[in-house]
């Protein structure tokens, strides 16, 4: 029964956010500290949730082939590669990496 007052209690809190954003005026949503702050902190995120997923197993650090083929996603971007080439470099890299490891 606890898990159905968790989910009860997470969507009456998603919409209680979702109230919140609708009731924001809409001037405040215009001033230039607003928009960058809304432009930057999916990007910050996504970049904490892909750190923490990649180099964490708990509470140690962990450097493995996951780490290897982030490495090789971020190369890729640098040489400023297609999106699916960034994606298919870091596959193959983590694959071999893992192959090579056991």
């Amino acid at each position: 029964m606890n898990i159905w007052i968790a989910i009860g209690v997470t969507a009456v809190g998603c919409y209680a956010v979702k109230l919140i954003g609708l009731l924001v005026p809409a001037g405040a949503l215009e001033r230039p500290v607003v928009k960058r702050l809304a432009a930057l902190l999916p990007v910050a995120l996504l970049a904490a949730l892909t750190a923490q997923q990649t180099f964490a197993e708990g509470q140690t650090l962990l450097l493995d082939a996951k780490a290897a083929g982030l490495g090789a996603a971020a190369v890729a971007l640098v040489l400023r590669a297609p999106f699916l080439v960034v994606v298919a470099a870091a596959v193959v890299v983590t694959a071999g990496v893992r192959a090579l490891t056991g």
